[in-house]
């Protein structure tokens, strides 16, 4: 009702002064592609009338009556563009921005960064360009967009070589990852070692950290918001890569020159293909095989059209795979295992402009991750062949459709509104098993019981600008949630201003309520695909969270740097996670049916808070670029059924974290670029002591003071060993820091562009711990001695790729 009211008064205030202002709309395109551009500043210099092009490229200005008007038009890696019309009536201008080229340091040297941070209401929120992700080193050349963002202050890097995020204290599963308005659940491809999101395909990249609007929701720690290409209208388009794991490949053009256009991209790994001739070989004439073998593909695909000046059509999709499997074969023995995992998305959007001042979006979302583990063993015993057989099927899966509505309203030069409404019907199968043969005294069928929940909410938000000095958002959203016979209904208040102390430097503070309805079981922490997607249940709250943040934004003109200083504290509730000893495959001992062993009995309710701070200096344009990032922040977890109910650091705490980012366009032919990463290790569980279980010899050698190259403890023991444990992750990794450096060479003509790539991750060959282990032989009597051993995963890796562009 109260939003209601709100929408009616801003509709006749607008009509008081109708006569007096008019409006200007339109739409700020690609110039070339006519790609719709999001984030695109317009405003009239040297007042405070400004507007920012939405997710589709549309904007809106009230502006006084008058002869003429300058309007400028800019965003970051185009060049800026100023019109002057007639502001005599209301009008429509589209306007097409040019693509910088910054090897032309007139151009670059010329332009003025107007896209100012200090600026902006919104605190928290980090965008990293996609042609500078293109140019940073990565592993095995596999350019990531999620690695980017690993490198951003306040975005935890989890474990060495991991693409999950860990946001300002927050788990994986506590960030929403949007494609094209559509959920991702599992967003890793090879364990966790890349993100299924192929940078070809990629038009932009947002990650809000805090100060959430209240369009967004469902999420307590981070909106990693991306959208595909709408591929170009004009001419058909070309770019792909040949690295050494992966190939890729994007098309893109037009289908009705200026009204239609289409993208499909692709990629996969040979790793498989690869292996396959070296595995056969090595076992050529045994009559045994051992054949293990991976490889993941996604598929990106878009097409829209547009149906007029005020209705635009977009039809998109996404589809990734990955296979893990070990087959075996000998005379007597056949043995087939396997891991399966994938995300499928589809997304249907339709644009409408209702009138020059509102503008609506309403999308049917369809979301899938599944998840499956099987195994079939058949072995032939004795001279007469008698045969044992057995299998074992495991799955998991969680399905969302959703219907949402989005109005962007612009009553006034002071005012930008937006509000809608979501539906989402979740259905998840949290755990499915299926077992015959020797794994069950009696057969097991796939019993599955799917819980089906309905997710809903409602929100409405206006940035608003009282006068020059102050800009603020203020918004609101009621979300609701019902799953079996239990209903939650949560408000969601949220709120950010800035106050411009000077031009180009501002104060910002910011408040956001939030709540979670999805949660991800993890035994690891490492983001694999075994780790559990479940809703929340008459049994299971949702989680919540409040954070709190302040901080101050700088600009500099010349040279276009950026400069953010935040403060944050969190504090979350109802967060999950396992009880000791709880996997994510729970099988009665007993032999009872797999499907009556519930998950909501192995996990436990716990709240958490973090706090700390944050600093980035950024620079995304020029021949120089890139950016510092450091984070000082500390995190606490309490279960009343873990750590005997005591406080705990968990495992992705860390007290610094520095990112040193650094891209350098030595020539029209050569580009440079090298990333440093420094880091706080991981908080582990390690035992404090071993001892005999016989004569109860306890040698306590506490790993706080552990040196990797002393012994753990002397002296005679017999019997079986025992570790006895004081506390949870009461064990600090050492900490872990790498250098990765490339060089790019490009060949470009009037067609196409050529670039060869040579990369380094790990320069220096740095050991990173992945995990510790304590030595086999530690309970031996002749070796009296035990060392606590380091695990590394990646030494020094050369890669080369080759890139192409037509």
């Amino acid at each position: 009702m109260k939003i209601s009211i709100l929408i009616t008064l801003l509709f006749i205030s607008t009509s008081v002064y109708a006569q007096e202002r008019i409006t200007i709309s339109g739409f700020v395109k690609e110039k070339g592609s006519q790609e719709q551009l999001p984030g695109a500043n317009v405003y009239i210099p040297g007042t405070s009338i400004n507007a920012v092009t939405n997710n589709y490229g549309f904007y809106s200005l009230t502006v006084p009556v008058s002869d003429s008007v300058t309007i400028s038009y800019s965003l970051v890696g185009y060049e800026k563009v100023v019109r002057t019309v007639h502001a005599q009536k209301n009008s429509e201008l589209n306007v097409f921005l040019p693509s910088v080229h910054q090897l032309e340091e007139v151009v670059v040297s010329a332009r003025k960064q107007e896209d100012y941070v200090s600026r902006s209401a919104q605190m928290s929120v980090l965008e990293i360009p996609i042609q500078q992700i293109k140019k940073m080193p990565a592993l095995f050349g596999e350019k990531d967009v999620l690695k980017g963002l690993q490198l951003m202050p306040g975005v935890q890097k989890g474990t060495e070589g991991q693409s999950g995020l860990y946001v300002r204290g927050g788990g994986p599963d506590q960030n929403l990852i949007i494609l094209d308005d559509a959920v991702v659940y599992n967003a890793n491809h090879l364990f966790g070692f890349f993100s299924v999101f192929n940078s070809d395909a990629i038009k932009n990249v947002e990650l809000t950290k805090g100060g959430f609007p209240a369009r967004y929701g469902g999420r307590l720690s981070s909106v990693v918001e991306m959208n595909m290409k709408e591929g170009s209208k004009d001419k058909l388009h070309g770019e792909g890569g040949i690295g050494l794991i992966a190939s890729r490949l994007t098309l893109e053009g037009p289908l009705s020159k200026g009204k239609s256009s289409f993208l499909i991209s692709g990629r996969r790994t040979y790793l498989d293909i690869l292996a396959a001739p070296f595995i056969k070989l090595s076992q050529k004439g045994s009559q045994e095989q051992f054949r293990p073998g991976y490889y993941f593909f996604d598929l990106n695909a878009k097409i829209n059209y547009d149906l007029g000046a005020k209705d635009k059509l977009y039809l998109s999709g996404y589809l990734g795979q990955d296979k893990f499997y070990i087959k075996e074969k000998s005379s007597n023995i056949i043995a087939n295992a396997g891991i399966n995992w994938g995300n499928a998305t589809a997304t249907m959007r339709w644009n409408h402009i209702l009138n020059r001042k509102l503008f609506v979006n309403t999308s049917f979302i369809f979301t899938n991750f599944n998840f499956a583990t099987t195994s079939y063993f058949k072995e032939v015993t004795g001279t007469d062949r008698v045969e044992t057989e057995s299998s074992l099927r495991y799955s998991s899966n969680i399905r969302d459709l959703s219907l949402k509505t989005d109005f962007d309203f612009y009553p006034s030069a002071a005012h930008a509104i937006k509000f809608g409404v979501q539906a989402t019907l979740h259905k998840s199968t949290p755990s499915a098993v299926a077992m015959s043969g020797s794994y069950s005294d009696k057969p097991v069928d796939p019993n599955e019981k799917p819980v089906h929940s309905l997710e809903t909410g409602i929100y409405a938000e206006d940035t608003w600008q009282p006068f020059d000095a102050l800009k603020m958002n203020a918004g609101f959203r009621l979300s609701y949630f019902k799953a079996r016979s239990k209903s939650y209904i949560q408000p969601e208040p949220r709120f950010s201003a800035a106050w411009r102390l000077a031009p180009d430097f501002s104060a910002k503070v910011s408040y956001a309520r939030m709540n979670q309805y999805v949660h991800l079981l993890s035994n690891t922490g490492i983001g694999l695909p075994t780790d559990l997607w479940v809703t929340s249940t008459d049994r299971i709250a949702p989680q919540q969270s409040s954070q709190y943040a302040f901080g101050f934004a700088k600009d500099l003109e010349q040279p276009a740097l950026t400069f953010t200083l935040e403060g944050f504290y969190k504090n979350m509730n109802h967060i999950l996670s396992y009880k000791e000893g709880a996997t994510f495959m729970s099988i009665s001992e007993e032999g009872e049916n797999a499907n009556d062993v519930s998950w909501e009995e192995n996990v436990t309710s716990g709240k958490g808070w973090s706090y700390g701070s944050e600093f980035l200096v950024q620079k995304k344009t020029g021949r120089l670029s890139g950016w510092i990032g450091y984070t000082l922040s500390w995190i606490y977890w309490k279960f009343p059924e873990l750590n005997n109910g005591n406080t705990f650091h968990p495992r992705y705490d860390r007290r610094h974290d520095l990112s040193i980012v650094g891209i350098y366009e030595l020539s029209t032919r050569i580009t440079m670029s090298a990333t440093w990463v420094y880091g706080t290790g991981n908080a582990l569980t390690l035992p404090t002591s071993i001892y005999s279980a016989i004569n109860s010899r306890i040698d306590h050698r506490f790993f706080s003071q552990y040196n990797p190259d002393e012994n753990l403890f002397n002296g005679n023991s017999t019997g079986s060993p025992v570790m006895e444990y004081a506390s949870k992750n009461n064990f600090r990794a050492e900490a872990f820091h790498r250098l990765d450096l490339a060089v790019q060479f490009h060949k470009k003509k009037k067609r196409y562009e050529r670039t060869w790539e040579f990369s380094v991750y790990n320069a220096y060959n740095h050991k990173n711990p992945l995990f510790y282990s304590s030595s086999d032989n530690y309970w031996h009597t002749d070796t009296k001695q035990n060392k606590l051993k380091k695990y590394s995963l990646f030494p020094v890796i050369p890669s080369f790729s080759y890139n192409f562009k037509f």
